[in-house]
């Protein structure tokens, strides 16, 4: 019987919601901005890179830094910084201002997941840590689909401003949430220093673990990142349609993250492994049928929802690999999605730029899947070694 949402995990989704919307709806007011600060479309591009830079480079160091902080007074110290980044990007003057903004923003992004995923992974019944990280995924999956949508909207009808005063004012709404609903998580091990919870990074289950996150999830951010002239130059859908195809995406991404979150409960490192090699496939069919409209459609649909069902379980793998320092070990595997993501365009344009054509990222996203699946193949034989050591040791 599938289980309610619980008001803690209900709460924290509310402020995924928020601080990933803005994120995501950046590309959406872009021209608006670059307009009324006066820079260019690749100037005001930046704003994205500098947000991905700063959860790459912000959310090890800060979680480091506040190992010792009780969770919930922290978590609410977090949201109130991206509540005031996002109403400093309000009320920016100029572009130097918004850029700051938005850096202070993503500082705390990385730090705030982390504890949001072991605040919420720790109120879960046992066995069911992938599926409730997946329903606080489900947060960023509503941010994609109706989050920067409606953010676009109340930019084009009353200016970029005031998209991010919308944010911040949800985000006020999911701290008010989290002060009244979510429990004081208190830590196994109270008062780690930043260098005990550092020491977690030296187990090799816990590398293995966030290398797969990088390397299983590039493919498909290779893939999405050029997904716009790949549905218009290859395919042939017209430039009005992308849009629709992106809500299509986002679809399936709320139904895969969910799904792929009781799979990865049943069995964790099958269903990550059987999950990959399905992406891989369905992006090898992608460039196969990718002058074909209606196959091209239905596979956009089931990459994003591919794509997304192997997220929690990736979350779940730090959490039960890390035990000593989950915190610190999530906050570093959302730094190397973001890595990731900040790999993919510079690759797909060694794909375009190399002369193999637009068309062969497909198959160059497939490869690089491949290689997330052999990553998580040997993490799932080294993991299968070890519990064969240890049942040996007891018996004897």
């Amino acid at each position: 019987m599938k289980r309610p949402v619980s008001a803690p995990v209900a709460s924290l989704m509310v402020c995924v919601f928020s601080i990933t919307t803005g994120e995501f709806v950046i590309a959406g007011i872009l021209p608006d901005i670059a307009a009324d600060v006066a820079v260019s479309i690749p100037s005001a591009g930046l704003l994205v890179t500098a947000y991905a830079l700063g959860m790459i480079a912000g959310g090890p160091i800060l979680t480091a830094l506040t190992a010792r902080f009780p969770r919930k007074p922290l978590l609410l110290v977090l949201l109130v910084v991206a509540i005031a980044g996002n109403l400093a990007s309000a009320l920016a003057p100029a572009y130097p201002v918004l850029f700051v903004a938005r850096i202070v923003t993503a500082l705390v992004t990385a730090t705030f997941f982390a504890n949001a995923i072991v605040i919420a992974a720790s109120t879960a019944p046992p066995g069911t840590q992938a599926s409730t990280v997946s329903k606080l995924v489900f947060g960023m999956n509503l941010a994609m689909i109706l989050g920067a949508p409606i953010g676009t909207f109340i930019g084009n009808d009353f200016g970029w401003r005031a998209t991010f005063l919308a944010i911040a004012a949800c985000g006020a709404v999911g701290s008010v949430l989290v002060l009244r609903l979510v429990p004081d998580v208190r830590d196994a091990t109270p008062g780690t220093s930043a260098m005990a919870e550092l020491r977690v990074f030296r187990r090799r289950d816990v590398q293995l673990a966030i290398t797969v996150t990088a390397v299983g999830n590039m493919g498909l951010l290779t893939v999405f990142t050029y997904l716009s002239p790949l549905l218009v130059d290859v395919t042939g859908f017209a430039a009005g349609t992308v849009a629709v195809l992106l809500l299509v995406y986002g679809v399936g991404a709320t139904f895969g993250n969910l799904a792929g979150g009781r799979l990865s409960d049943r069995a964790l490192m099958p269903s990550q492994i059987g999950l990959l090699a399905s992406l891989a496939v369905a992006l090898v069919l992608m460039w196969t049928v990718s002058s074909s409209i209606v196959f091209t459609a239905i596979l956009v649909f089931v990459i994003g929802a591919l794509g997304f069902s192997v997220i929690p379980g990736m979350q779940a793998r730090v959490l039960t690999t890390a035990t000593a320092a989950p915190t610190l070990a999530v906050a570093v595997n959302a730094s190397a999605y973001q890595l990731a993501a900040a790999i993919a365009p510079w690759l797909g344009g060694q794909v375009i730029n190399g002369g193999l054509g637009l068309r062969s990222i497909y198959l160059v996203g497939a490869a690089v899947t491949v290689a997330g699946i052999a990553v998580s193949c040997g993490a799932w034989l080294r993991d299968r070694r070890v519990a064969g050591v240890r049942r040996s040791a007891t018996s004897t």
